[in-house]
C-alpha cells in the first residue's frame, strides 16, 4: 500500500479524527506531522482494518499503532488492547510511549508485563484495572495460565517486531495467545521483515489485512553512512579505541557477539577512561533498567551489547553504531545499525572485520544491495580534527543554552585588573582542555606524521608476559630508554599470559632485532623476536633505531603513548 492509497490522507495528526486528548498529547510531545508509517496506518486502524506493516526500526510505529489504539480504548474497563513485544526493553519502550500519548486520557491505564521482575506488582495491575497491556509472549501467557490475565474483553492486539519474536524463538508463544482471543478482534501486525513463518502466521488470524509498506525494501539502511574496516583479530581493542576517538558527537553502540565478550570489552573501555558499560542477557533486571536510565540521561557514552539485549533501546542522541563482532545475517546486521539514525536523524554504522569474516561481509553486501564502503582506521589527524571540532561544538553550544552574563562581568573584572588581553585569556583557556580532550592547536597536521596503520607496520614478540609481573610501561621503559626507540613509534602493546606483543613501523622492528634480540627487562634477560608472519619478508637493511631516525611524533597525548591491550 502506497502513502497515496491510505484511506486518511493528511499532514497533521489532527486530521485523523482522533480523540481531541490525544491529539493534545502528542502535541505536548512536540510531534505535528505525522511520519510516513503513521499517515498510511493510522487512518487503516481507525477504520478497524487489519493492518500488516514493514517499516524500519525508528520509523515511528509506536505511535502508527498507539495513537488508534488508545483511541479505541479510551473509555477504559478490563484488558481491551494487548501488546506483545520481544524483549522487556521494547515493552517497557512501548509502555512508556503510550503513557506518554495517553496523558490527558484519565479512563486508560498502561500496564507492563515481562519475565525476570517480581509479579506482585503485575498482579496488582491487573486486578486494579490495567486496559492496555504491554508485555513479552512469555510472561503474558504465564498471568493467563495463572487466571489473572483475562484475554476474554481484547479487542486490538498488535505484535510489535514479530520477526525478532520468530527469531527469538517465541512464535509458539505468540501463536497461544492468538488462538485464546476473541473471534471479533483487531489486529495490527509490524515487521521490519517478513520471513515466510510470520506470512503464514498473518495469513491464519489477520482478516483481509491491509498491507503497509513505506519502502521499497525492508531491509532498506541507506539513510545510514555504512562502512567495513578491516583489522587484525588482536587489534579490535584498539581499533575500537580509534574508531571512538573519531566518533562524531553523541553516543555509541558497540556490538559484541556472546554475553562474555560483550562485558571484557566494555570492561576494557572502561579501563581506557570511557565512560561505558555493558547491556547482556546476564544482568538482571534492575541494572539492564540502569544502564539504558545512564544512557538516556546522556551519563554513559558507549554501551555494549548483545543483539538480544539491544532490542528496544531507542536513544535519540545514538549517532553511531560499531560492530565490533560482524552479525551472522542481512537481517541481524538491519536491526542492529537501525538503533541509530533515528525519526530522520543521520546516523553512522561502523562494521569491525577479520580475514575470517570476508564471506558474511560479502552475503550482507549482496543481501542488502548496499553500497557499503571498505573504509581504514582513522588516522592521528582525522581523531585531532575530531577533538578540535568536538571542543568548538562544546563552546557554540554553550555560547546558545548559557546566560554567561555574570561570567562576563566577573571577566571583565579580571582583564581590567590584570591588564590581559582577551584573545590571549582564550587562548589560555582553551589550552587548559587540553588535558581532558587531549587534541593538537595545529589545524594541520605535519604531512608527515605517522599514522596508525605505519606505526603498527609490524608486531615483535617479547618472551615475557602478565604471568612474570610485566606492565606496559615495563616495556616502554626499555624500548625507549635502554634501545632508544621514541615513544611516538610504540604502538598497541598486547599483553598475553607468557608472551607480549608490540607494534613497530617495519624498519624500526628489524633494527630492533638485529641490534637489541635481547633486551632486560625488570631485571631479566628476554628475547626479542618478529612475528612468524614477518619472518619469511625478506629483510631490508637494518637502519639504527635513534630518535633521529625516527618520525615526528604524533600530536595527540593518546596517540603518542602506546595503546595497551590484553589477550588470553
Amino acid at each position: 500500500m502506497s502513502d497515496d492509497d491510505t484511506p486518511t490522507a493528511t499532514n497533521a495528526f489532527a486530521d485523523f479524527g482522533l480523540d481531541p486528548a490525544l491529539t493534545q498529547g502528542i502535541a505536548d510531545l512536540g510531534f505535528h506531522t505525522p511520519t510516513p508509517i503513521q499517515r498510511a496506518a493510522i487512518g487503516a486502524l481507525l477504520q478497524e482494518h487489519d493492518v500488516i506493516g514493514s517499516a524500519r526500526t525508528g520509523s515511528g510505529k509506536t505511535a502508527a499503532f498507539g495513537l488508534p489504539l488508545l483511541h479505541r480504548v479510551r473509555s477504559g474497563g478490563a484488558v481491551r488492547a494487548l501488546v506483545l513485544a520481544p524483549t522487556r526493553e521494547l515493552a517497557l519502550q512501548v509502555s512508556d510511549a503510550l503513557s506518554s500519548f495517553a496523558t490527558h486520557l484519565d479512563a486508560v491505564d498502561v500496564l507492563t508485563i515481562y519475565g525476570g521482575a517480581s509479579y506482585k506488582p503485575q498482579l496488582q495491575g491487573l486486578r486494579r484495572g490495567a486496559t492496555v497491556v504491554v508485555g513479552t509472549p512469555g510472561r503474558v501467557l504465564d498471568l493467563a495460565d495463572r487466571g489473572a490475565l483475562d484475554f476474554g474483553k481484547v479487542e486490538y492486539l498488535v505484535l510489535d517486531e514479530a520477526d525478532e519474536m520468530l527469531r527469538m524463538g517465541f512464535i509458539d508463544d505468540v501463536e497461544r495467545v492468538l488462538a485464546g482471543l476473541p473471534q471479533k478482534r483487531q489486529i495490527a501486525l509490524f515487521s521490519a521483515t517478513m520471513p515466510p513463518q510470520i506470512r503464514r502466521l498473518a495469513q491464519t488470524y489477520l482478516s483481509d489485512p491491509i498491507e503497509i509498506q513505506v519502502e521499497q525494501d525492508a531491509l532498506s539502511v541507506g539513510h545510514i553512512e555504512q562502512s567495513f574496516v578491516r583489522v587484525g583479530h588482536r587489534e579490535k581493542n584498539t581499533a575500537l579505541l580509534r574508531l571512538l576517538a573519531a566518533r562524531p558527537p553523541g553516543a555509541t553502540l558497540v556490538f559484541a557477539r556472546t554475553r562474555k565478550g560483550c562485558a571484557e570489552v566494555a570492561e576494557y573501555l572502561i579501563e581506557q577512561g570511557i565512560s561505558a558499560d555493558a547491556l547482556h542477557g546476564d544482568l538482571n533486571q534492575g541494572a539492564r533498567e540502569r544502564v539504558l536510565s545512564r544512557l538516556r540521561s546522556r551519563a554513559l557514552d558507549v554501551v555494549v551489547a548483545t543483539d538480544v539485549a539491544a532490542r528496544g533501546i531507542d536513544v535519540d542522541h545514538l549517532s553511531c553504531v560499531i560492530n565490533y563482532d560482524i552479525p551472522d545475517d542481512a537481517e541481524s546486521y538491519t536491526h542492529r545499525i537501525g538503533r541509530t539514525a533515528r525519526a530522520g536523524r543521520s546516523g553512522m554504522a561502523i562494521t569491525l572485520i577479520t580475514s575470517r569474516d570476508f564471506g558474511k561481509a560479502k552475503h550482507i553486501r549482496r543481501e542488502l544491495g548496499a553500497e557499503i564502503a571498505d573504509d581504514s582506521l582513522p588516522s592521528n589527524a582525522e581523531i585531532a580534527s575530531a577533538r578540535r571540532n568536538d571542543v568548538v561544538d562544546q563552546i557554540e553550544a554553550a555560547l546558545e543554552a548559557t546566560d554567561l552574563a555574570d561570567v562576563r562581568a566577573w571577566l571583565d573584572d579580571v582583564l581590567e585588573q590584570r591588564g590581559w588581553d582577551p584573545a590571549d585569556v582564550a587562548a589560555a583557556a582553551t589550552h587548559l582542555l587540553r588535558a581532558e580532550h587531549t587534541f593538537d592547536f595545529d589545524p594541520e597536521p605535519p604531512a608527515d606524521e605517522r599514522n596508525f596503520a605505519a606505526i603498527n607496520e609490524t608486531e615483535v614478540i617479547l618472551d615475557v608476559g602478565r604471568k612474570d609481573g610485566i606492565r606496559p610501561a615495563d616495556i616502554v621503559g626499555a624500548l625507549a630508554n635502554d634501545v632508544g626507540i621514541p615513544a611516538s613509534q610504540i604502538g598497541k602493546i598486547s599483553l598475553g599470559s607468557g608472551r607480549a606483543f608490540v607494534g613497530l613501523p617495519e624498519n624500526v622492528a628489524r633494527a630492533l632485532i638485529a641490534q637489541h634480540p635481547v633486551i632486560e627487562l625488570r631485571g631479566r634477560n628476554v628475547n626479542v623476536r618478529l612475528h612468524p608472519s614477518q619472518t619469511s619478508a625478506a629483510a631490508p637493511t637494518p637502519k639504527p633505531v635513534s630518535a633521529a631516525a625516527a618520525a615526528p611524533a604524533a600530536a595527540s597525548t593518546m596517540l603518542t603513548s602506546p595503546i595497551v591491550s590484553t589477550i588470553d
